[in-house]
This record gives structure tokens, C-alpha cells and sequence, in this order.
């Protein structure tokens, strides 16, 4: 599933306010701001490190709290995605203005955790009001008379949207709750979300405490609360990322109220949000990539693929009338798919073997050459690319009872006399994927630059699969039935690295033989970087994050 963020209406007006606003904020603070107060509180943190951390664990141990309340009303969500969802909100709030990393809490346990998207979202709207009405109740309790000279009759209706807001989400979850069961049922916060966002304040008040004293305030901890809970109140409607200017605005405007210097209250607010800020990027970024997947998708197949429970049963044996069919998919190869057709053997391993051209489209005379060779020829009316032939191909295959499917380019390259080194594992039960190895057997003729390509994209496939595999983009291969039934081509441009990752993804048994390479002496092939760059990697991609692979390795 692909969410967006609700959003302005372009990336770049987004890119325009984020970095306009910011500007601003960041010259309004820096003409305020105190240079020599700074340079001393940065040589005071500098000299006593472990305070410094005592805050960042604390500041930390707040999102931890809210991780928890957030996994008992979501069972289903881990902590540690749970962590790493509000961590990736955080860090956008920190890049995004007007608050636009707020969905991305969502975004990251739909896609991550599979979390049910009504799920996730309704439980983010109810306990992120509840978190924010926390500093109300908090702030109120505290300080009174400070809290509401802080907020003003603004401060309250923002409130009350919030709340508004917060009776929505509950109600959502009430309905959602009907609807999920086993992993995905959902439970109501109840008092657990409003202690835990109390819980979580009083430990971001440890940061604002042990910043003031760096900046030479000897700040009660019930202030700080209360500094605390007018700056957070404030940035519920900040505009510029981070809420750089409106934070700084309202926590020195708290520090004033409580009777301290405004300048002081100033750099202190200037610390405090030079660590939140600094913190909230690198958990951001850290959790982007951790716990697997990451953010941005899987870029690797899991570890604890089990093999496919089709594999697991019991074989059946294959009878020998059963064929073995050889399949090429030709586009413009009349020049050698004749010969290709005639030196296929006619059995292998007691199978009769049937050889069929797949004409993807061509504009000469392939079918007609192929036909007179002696192969049955299958014509698509235009050319829809080798993935979408090799899916043809399969298809034909299976439906004329292969005992094992095969297929090879029509151009000459590959050797068809070979075809029982392939299909001879499948036939015997020692695979169920077999690819014959350009690199492990006998390489006649390939040029340079074609041969570092190969191996570099070999190496690159053979990590994302996590299996030793020394041809990535062979042309020669062969299947089992079964495989070839559960076999899915992502896109019709090609199939080679895709077609591997479906099916070591789906448990089938992989296996190389050697085999003889002679590259092609007629026409020319149809790959070049750019197209396969384009086609070839947005596939992959697809192939590595469908949901149930995901939910297979959770």
C-alpha cells in the first residue's frame, strides 16, 4: 500500500514555506539571541557530558512511554516499530513545516509493522489528542494563572479542535475495534494513555531542567514542567520545521512569567531545542532503517524463508509421456532461429521434448523460419517485451502438461543441446529452479564490458537474495511445474532478476549447472543501461516488499 502525507500541492510549494519559514525563524532567533550566553552554555555541556546524556535518556525514555501505551492499544505493533514510527514523525516534523511529519507515524507502521491502515490511523488521532491534552491538564495543575497568561483564549480553542479531534479518534477506534481480531485486534486506551502522557511530559521536562542550568538558570523541576508545557503547547501550530521561532518564542515568554531573565530564558530555549532538534533528526534517520524493513522497503529477501509447501509435499511421480518443453522467445531472430529449433534435441531423460518459438512481434520472418525448423510457434501480435514472452511461454507450457518447462534466447547464444543439464535436476527431484551458468561452464566469446557488467550485477543480485549465485541475467533456465505454475513475472521488459527473487522468496529449490555461452554473432540485443535501469530496478523493488513476503518474515 503507498501512503502520502496529506500535504500541500506540490513538493515544491512544500520545499518553499519549509525553507521561507525557516529563514525567517532562524535570522528572528539569531538577532535575539545572546552569542557569548551561547558560547558559554555549549562549553558548559561540552564540560559535563553526563548530564548532557542524563537529559538525551530522558527525552528518549518519553518516546519509549508512548511506544509502550501505543503497543497495548495495537497488539499487534512491536515496540520496536512502535519506536521507530514516532521517531520517523519526529524527525519529519523536524524537516517538514506545519506539522507534516505527524502522518508519517502512520505511514511507517502500515508499511513496516502491516498494521491495518484504520487501525493505525485511528489509534495515532486518539492517543496523539490525548498526548497534547496532557500538557493542558499538566499546565493547568502546575501554574495556573502562568498557563493561562501563556496560552491565551487562542491557546484554548486550539485546545478544544484538539479535543474535538481526540473524540473522534476514539469513537474511530471503537468502530475499528469491531472489525480486527488475532494479530490485528485493537484495544481502547483508557486512563493508560493519559498516565503515559503524563508520564512522558515530566521526562521531557528533564531535558528543559538540565538545559537551563547549562545556561545558568537554576530552574525548579516544577517549572520546568511548566516551560515545558507552554513550548509544546505552542508548536501544535508552528509553521516552520521544528518549530524553530514559535518554540524559543513561547518557552523564553515562560521563563519570564515564572520571574526569570528573558535573555537567559532565551538561550535556555535555544539549548534545549539544539538538542531536541539534534536528537529527533538522528532517531529519525536511525529508525528509517531499523527495525527491518526499513522505511523506504526491503532492499534484501528475509533470512527465514521456509520452503514453499508445495515443495514440501510428497513428489509424485512424473510419467514419460509427460514432454519437456523447450521455449524460445524470439523478436527479429530469423537469422538464427532455425538453427536453434533444429538442434534441440528430441528427448531428454526418456521425456519427448516440444519446441516452440514465441514470436514476441517481430517484423521479419521468424515465425516462418521458426515453423519451418519444426517448432510450434505461438505469434503475439506486437512486441510486449521478454517478460511478458517468457510469461506466455510458461503459460503454453503448463497447459500442455510439461513434466518441466525450459526456456533459451533465440539468438544463438545458448546451446539447446544442453537441455537435459537443466531439466535433468528438475526430473530427478533435486530442484525446482535450475539456471545454467555462463561463469561456472564455458564462455566462448563475450565482450568485456558485458562480462563486468554481468558479473557486478550478479554480485548485486546474489546479495539482495542472500544466495550464492554466480549468473544473475543467464539466458538458459529451466523449471518445475510446479514452480512454473507459482512463477510470477513482475514486469514484461524482463524476467531474470525478478523471476530468481519470486521464487527463492517463495521456498523453491535453486540450483546452477554450467553450461556453454557463445555470444551472438546476428542482430543485436534489445538491453541497454538506461532501460534497464528504469525497468529493471522499480520491479526488483516491487518483488522484495509485496506484503506477503513481509508478513512471512514477521
Amino acid at each position: 500500500m503507498h501512503l502520502r502525507l496529506g500535504k500541500l500541492r506540490s513538493p515544491r510549494a512544500t520545499a518553499v514555506v519549509a525553507l521561507g519559514s525557516l529563514g525567517v525563524a532562524i535570522v528572528l532567533v539569531a538577532r535575539a539571541a545572546d552569542a557569548d550566553a551561547l558560547r558559554e552554555s555549549a562549553s558548559a555541556m561540552a564540560d559535563q557530558p553526563g548530564r548532557v546524556g542524563v537529559a538525551l535518556a530522558a527525552f528518549a525514555a518519553a518516546f519509549a512511554v508512548r511506544a509502550l501505551v501505543w503497543c497495548r492499544v495495537l497488539p499487534g505493533l512491536s515496540v520496536g516499530h512502535a519506536l521507530a514510527g514516532l521517531h520517523v514523525s519526529l524527525g519529519a516534523n523536524h524537516i517538514l513545516p506545519l506539522r507534516l511529519g505527524e502522518p508519517m507515524r502512520v505511514v511507517s507502521v502500515v508499511r513496516r509493522a502491516r498494521i491495518p491502515l484504520d487501525a493505525a490511523s485511528a489509534s495515532t488521532l486518539a492517543l496523539r489528542s490525548a498526548d497534547i491534552l496532557a500538557v493542558a491538564v499538566v499546565g493547568a495543575a502546575l501554574g495556573p494563572a502562568v498557563f493561562l497568561q501563556l496560552v491565551g483564549p487562542l491557546g484554548w480553542v486550539v485546545f478544544a479542535v484538539i479535543a474535538a479531534l481526540g473524540t473522534t479518534g476514539l469513537v474511530w477506534l471503537i468502530r475499528v475495534r469491531r472489525h480486527h481480531a488475532g494479530r490485528n485486534r485493537v484495544r481502547l486506551p483508557g486512563m493508560l494513555a493519559v498516565a503515559g502522557s503524563l508520564v512522558a511530559w515530566i521526562l521531557e521536562a528533564v531535558l528543559v531542567w538540565e538545559c537551563a542550568r547549562f545556561a545558568g538558570i537554576e530552574l525548579a523541576f516544577r517549572d520546568a514542567v511548566l516551560v515545558t508545557t507552554a513550548s509544546v503547547a505552542a508548536q501544535t501550530v508552528a509553521i516552520a520545521p521544528s518549530g524553530i521561532g514559535t518554540y524559543e518564542a513561547a518557552a523564553t515568554a515562560a521563563y519570564v512569567a515564572l520571574g526569570y531573565d528573558a535573555g537567559a530564558g532565551l538561550t535556555a530555549a535555544i539549548v534545549t531545542h539544539a538538542l531536541k532538534t539534534a536528537y529527533s533528526l538522528a532517531g529519525g534517520a536511525l529508525f528509517s532503517f531499523i527495525p527491518a524493513p526499513s522505511l523506504f522497503g526491503r532492499a534484501r529477501l528475509p533470512r527465514d524463508r521456509a520452503l514453499s509447501p508445495v515443495v514440501s509435499e510428497e513428489e509424485q511421480p512424473i510419467p514419460l509421456s509427460a514432454p519437456v518443453v523447450l521455449f524460445l522467445p524470439a523478436h527479429n531472430e530469423e537469422a538464427t532461429v532455425g538453427g536453434v529449433v533444429a538442434r534441440t534435441p528430441t528427448s531428454v531423460v526418456g521425456h519427448p521434448v516440444r519446441c516452440v518459438v514465441v514470436d514476441d512481434g517481430s517484423t521479419d520472418d521468424t515465425a516462418g523460419r521458426a515453423a519451418a525448423a519444426g517448432a510450434e510457434v505461438i505469434s503475439l501480435p506486437t512486441n510486449s517485451g521478454l517478460g511478458a514472452a517468457v510469461r506466455v511461454g510458461l503459460d503454453h507450457a503448463l497447459a500442455s502438461g510439461a513434466a518441466a518447462v525450459a526456456f533459451c534466447d533465440a539468438d544463438g547464444e545458448y546451446a539447446p543441446e544442453e537441455l537435459e543439464r537443466l531439466v535433468g535436476p528438475i526430473l530427478d527431484g533435486r530442484a525446482d529452479y535450475v539456471v545454467g551458468s555462463r561463469f561456472s561452464g564455458t564462455i566462448l566469446a563475450m565482450r568485456p564490458h558485458r562480462r563486468l557488467g554481468n558479473l557486478v550485477l550478479t554480485k548485486v543480485l546474489s546479495f539482495i537474495a542472500r544466495t550464492r549465485i554466480t549468473d544473475g541475467q543467464s539466458g538458459y533456465r529451466a523449471l518445475s511445474a510446479r514452480a512454473a505454475r507459482a512463477a510470477h513475472i513482475e514486469h514484461d521488459f524482463n524476467y531474470a532478476q525478478v523471476l530468481t527473487l519470486d521464487l527463492l522468496a517463495k521456498g523453491f529449490r535453486y540450483l546452477e549447472v554450467p553450461i556453454t555461452y557463445r555470444f551472438r554473432t546476428e542482430g543485436r540485443s534489445f538491453i541497454t543501461l538506461g532501460r534497464y535501469v528504469r525497468n529493471v530496478v522499480p520491479a526488483v523493488y516491487r518483488v522484495l516488499n509485496r506484503p506477503q513476503l513481509s508478513n512471512s518474515a514477521s
